[in-house]
């Protein structure tokens, strides 16, 4: 049960039973009016209010949330957001990179504007104000807005907010701009690949014909070709940390797959370990500092090291580009080969279900939503269709005229 005191009196007992009213060291001095009550582990807490009505009315709720079994203590939601949030980060993610991107994204976008206020404190207008000033593409602000949000319903999980700002019906979550991927013309696959170095050629049939990830074909190792059923098996991909130093791990969402492929992708990676042999090295699994695991490369550098990612991209898939006459931009990287790997199968009646498989993706609807541009479309099949599947209709003898012909009055 809440109670309201007067903090500046203190309530003694006289030996004849009776009490007396006495000032304490605190009269005069701050808020006049005290509530008391115990939290739900019995603990007692106390709260100052200047005005009565409002020590009253406090009260009131904390009865009703502890009723309710509702009850948050007031002093915990008064962390600094850049405190909880780096808890949160640290204790979220399994993948070290991930950690140190939306560390990198709350750093930059988030903690110059919400950093140093208390969650408590933290209103939907103050989460208006932010996004109104956030300054990138908007995939990047849905991005950052969601990962701020995760941010909110973990400390709801902790109790120690109530609600999450950023659900509020009047803030505006960032929309992405509308984006068509358009796929590669078979030319450029060709061409590209033509233009790689040898030892590369094939990271080229891999992304086109078995839609690997460019990560994944890095962590390819002979024993992942299986050419008894023809499939390439997805177990492993080549990551890096923030200083560039590569670690062994599971493929994205942590899912391996298997992908079908015919035998000529199958020759070709054969072919590319004939012509350059797989090198055994060791490094760490999972993590940085992960445990150490050795295994045996299709691909490596020159210097027998796994290859950097972003080496390959700056000083061989552009250039590549340039000689192949493709647009050397974003949009072109090695990932449109695995566009162009979709394109192909939605276009030869793949189910969006079997992409999604293929692709390694973790949802479907993530693959409808990219590629539903993508699936064929005909006005004559959807009429043939449906046509085939109604029962059959009476048909009268004679011309018909045509809609057009047909008096207003009757249609």
């Amino acid at each position: 049960m809440a109670t309201v005191d007067d903090n500046w009196y203190a309530l003694i007992k006289r030996p004849d039973g009776t009490t007396q009213k006495v000032p304490t060291s605190r009269h005069g001095v701050g808020s006049r009016w005290l509530v008391r009550w115990r939290d739900d582990a019995g603990t007692p807490r106390k709260k100052s209010f200047a005005r009565k009505a409002d020590a009253e009315r406090a009260a009131a709720e904390i009865e009703t949330e502890l009723a309710r079994g509702t009850y948050l203590d007031p002093d915990a939601g008064m962390i600094r957001f850049r405190d909880y949030a780096e808890q949160w980060r640290q204790a979220q993610f399994s993948d070290p990179g991930t950690t140190y991107q939306v560390g990198i994204r709350f750093r930059l976008h988030v903690y110059p504007t919400l950093g140093h206020l208390p969650l408590r404190t933290i209103t939907p207008s103050f989460i208006r104000q932010w996004t109104s000033g956030l300054r990138m593409a908007r995939s990047y602000q849905r991005t950052i807005f969601a990962n701020v949000s995760q941010v909110f319903n973990a400390a709801i999980a902790d109790d120690l907010i109530a609600k999450n700002p950023c659900q509020s019906g009047t803030v505006r979550k960032p929309v992405p701009d509308p984006r068509t991927i358009i796929p590669w013309p078979a030319r450029w696959v060709a061409d590209v690949r033509e233009a790689l170095p040898a030892r590369y050629a094939v990271l080229a049939t891999l992304a086109a014909g078995a839609g690997l990830r460019q990560g994944e074909i890095l962590g390819l190792t002979p024993d992942d070709i299986d050419t008894r059923q023809g499939t390439v098996h997805v177990r492993r991909q080549v990551k890096l940390t923030a200083s560039n130093q590569p670690y062994l791990a599971l493929p994205k969402g942590r899912k391996t797959r298997s992908v079908p492929v015919p035998a000529s992708v199958i020759d070709a990676v054969l072919d590319q370990i004939t012509d350059h042999p797989a090198r055994t090295l060791t490094l760490p699994w999972d993590r940085p500092d992960g445990d150490p695991l050795t295994v045996s490369l299709v691909f490596t550098s020159r210097e027998s090291t796994p290859v950097n990612r972003h080496y390959f991209n700056a000083k061989i898939w552009k250039p590549a580009l340039v000689v192949a006459g493709v647009p050397p931009t974003r949009d072109n990287g090695c990932h449109a080969l695995r566009h162009y790997y979709a394109s192909v199968l939605l276009d030869g009646g793949e189910s969006i279900k079997t992409v999604s498989e293929r692709l390694g993706h973790a949802d479907p609807a993530f693959t409808l939503r990219t590629y539903t541009h993508l699936l064929p479309s005909s006005e004559s099949r959807t009429k043939e269709i449906i046509d085939s599947a109604l029962p059959a209709l009476p048909r009268r003898p004679g011309p018909r005229p045509c809609a057009t012909d047909v008096p207003r009055s009757s249609r």
